[in-house]
């Protein structure tokens, strides 16, 4: 299987790097031509096109990870202009294990939202599909620029997609949002404008190489405009203090949107990590690792908020908010370090965060429906002849019954199956989100903590200190991890342990499958926990080192005119 789609790679590529961007935006074009009673021709398409986007994300994943290379790196020029001067688009490890991220939570969102909140307002599936664009697109460009236009498109998508269902709740956290969101956008566009004037490119290949030549006079210019444009990406990963807009809007939208907008702080977290490592890496001379202490004490400020946050909240939708907020604090600290073991372990945490993120979002709808409706156990009825032993004035209880409270006989009740689901769903998501064992989450803090405080593993002498930031990494990491469990498991108990007067809830097929496929996708993340950590290695040693990056985007040359090449 592994060798067809290498095959397949072979034979499409580098064309096949558009598909991630084209294939959706000529899905909503179509979809945007069908009428809005054709829904169910809508979620056909929608559903076949992710299904095919995730299938062709697979396939470049496997293409970057080819054996007996280094690294492998495609580069394609829309406009057939070479860099810098024309539109470069670059599918490294990185790019293709986000796109294989995005394609599962999309094709999972996308599942659950046919079985009814696809029909809540209108064009839900070309917004849903201009979505999968903007993000696809921020993860493939290799410039600064056609970053902002594609951060643009998700965004306006986003806008629209937050506002499906209509409602105060919505209007009033969509508006929030979309203030907060162009207020970052305006920040992009004045720090791309400050590199631009102290560069004279847009290029991230020709940034980095570029970074060395840039006169002493102008290091604070350039410290400046990487502030700018990092505050921006900031507000977007969710880091503490700009992160007030995100739990109130992520948990107003609806169940579907909420577990696809877990991607969206991701977005900033990769943006981060590519210019990052590519701006003020090692080569980057008096600027190296610019900024380290401010992503790292940002990162561990994000874990302690999310993580007091979790522990005061009741709605699972705020708890979903926040758990994406602490996977995004943890990320922002890991990559502070600026180790290359860490961030192939933080790399290995993001998908796991990301997937458990976005079940709970899903889940939390089938449990407040099943709560709001009053659904759950039906109550026990005792037959006849169990009568005696529920009547402690008659009968006493025979010794070695289990009692209750009230000194009655507890008898077993059967448990319906769409509640074991959601129970068996709801403990996964709390084990991965509070990062116990055995789930890929646990594996991905061992793993970071592993990198932090092994002085070897870290590339520094015997006498390596973790310091006051290794040190209090760990401390929160562990923390927020027990606090997390702790509001997790009061807000289990409260719906699965103390219902007892509700019918059994009612689950659909298409609202369960992509739950337990995204839990699947957590287990199998475990179970492969060796070769996707070589990947995530591979991909941040590359990272480290962006010398192969430069190159192959630098060195990239359009392919000649027939007409030039017949002339004499």
């Amino acid at each position: 299987m592994k060798a067809l789609l290498l095959s397949l790679a072979q034979a499409a590529m580098p064309h096949l790097m558009l598909a991630p961007v084209v294939l959706p935006l000529v899905t909503a074009a179509l979809m945007l031509i069908l009428r809005e009673e054709q829904q169910r021709l809508k979620v056909t398409l929608n559903l076949l096109s992710t299904a095919l986007g995730l299938l062709i994300a697979v396939v470049l994943l496997f293409w970057t990870n080819q054996q007996g290379l280094p690294t492998s790196l495609g580069v394609y020029l829309p406009g057939n202009w070479p860099a810098p001067f024309g539109i470069v688009l670059a599918l490294d490890r990185l790019a293709a294990l986000m796109l294989v991220l995005t394609s599962v939570v999309a094709l999972a969102s996308v599942l659950f939202a046919s079985a009814r909140w696809h029909r809540a307002g209108v064009h839900y599936h070309p917004l849903f599909q201009f979505q999968l664009m903007g993000l696809s697109g921020a993860f493939l460009t290799a410039d600064l620029f056609n970053l902002f236009v594609f951060f643009e498109i998700m965004l306006a998508a986003s806008y629209g997609l937050l506002l499906h269902g209509s409602g105060r709740a919505r209007v009033q956290a969509g508006l929030h949002y979309i203030a907060i969101n162009l207020a970052a956008s305006a920040l992009f566009l004045i720090g791309v404008s400050m590199l631009y004037g102290l560069t004279g490119t847009l290029n991230m290949a020709d940034l980095a190489r570029s970074m060395p030549a840039i006169h002493s006079n102008d290091r604070g210019l350039l410290h400046a405009a990487a502030a700018v444009l990092a505050t921006a990406f900031l507000i977007k990963a969710a880091a503490w203090p700009l992160n007030f807009w995100l739990v109130p809007a992520y948990s107003a939208a609806t169940a579907p949107v909420g577990a696809l907008f877990a991607l969206m702080t991701k977005v900033g977290i990769y943006a981060l990590l590519r210019l990052w490592t590519l701006l003020f890496g090692t080569e980057s001379g008096a600027s190296a690792w610019f900024g380290s202490l401010w992503l790292l004490s940002g990162g561990l400020l994000t874990m302690a908020f999310a993580a007091i946050g979790m522990l005061g909240s009741q709605r699972l939708g705020h708890l979903a908010g926040y758990a994406a907020v602490l996977s995004s604090g943890t990320l922002l600290a890991a990559m502070g370090f600026g180790h290359n073991l860490l961030t192939g372990s933080l790399l290995y945490y993001l998908l796991g965060s990301t997937l458990a993120v976005s079940a709970l979002f899903l889940l939390s709808d089938l449990i407040d429906r099943w709560r709001s409706d009053g659904s759950g156990t039906m109550p026990y009825e005792p037959l006849a002849d169990e009568a005696p032993f529920l009547d402690a004035e008659l009968v006493p209880a025979p010794a070695g019954m289990n009692l209750d409270d009230e000194e009655e006989v507890l008898v077993g009740r059967v448990i319906p199956a769409a509640a074991a689901f959601m129970g068996i769903a709801f403990l996964g998501c709390t084990l991965m989100v509070a990062g116990l064992p055995p789930l890929a989450s646990f594996v991905g803090k061992f793993a970071m903590l592993t990198a932090v405080l092994n002085p070897l593993g870290m590339g520094a002498s015997a006498g390596y200190q973790p310091g006051w930031p290794g040190w209090s990494f760990l401390a929160l990491l562990i923390a927020s991890g027990l606090l997390a469990l702790i509001a997790l498991t009061r807000v289990g108990i409260r719906h699965f342990w103390a219902a007892h007067d509700r019918a059994a809830p009612q689950l659909r097929l298409v609202e369960g499958l992509p739950i337990a496929g995204l839990l699947l996708a957590c287990v199998l993340l475990t179970v492969a926990a060796e070769p996707v950590l070589r990947y995530t290695q591979a991909t941040a040693d590359a990272l480290h080192s962006p010398g192969t990056y430069i190159r192959a985007v630098m060195s990239t040359m359009p392919i000649p005119s027939p007409h030039t090449e017949a002339t004499p």
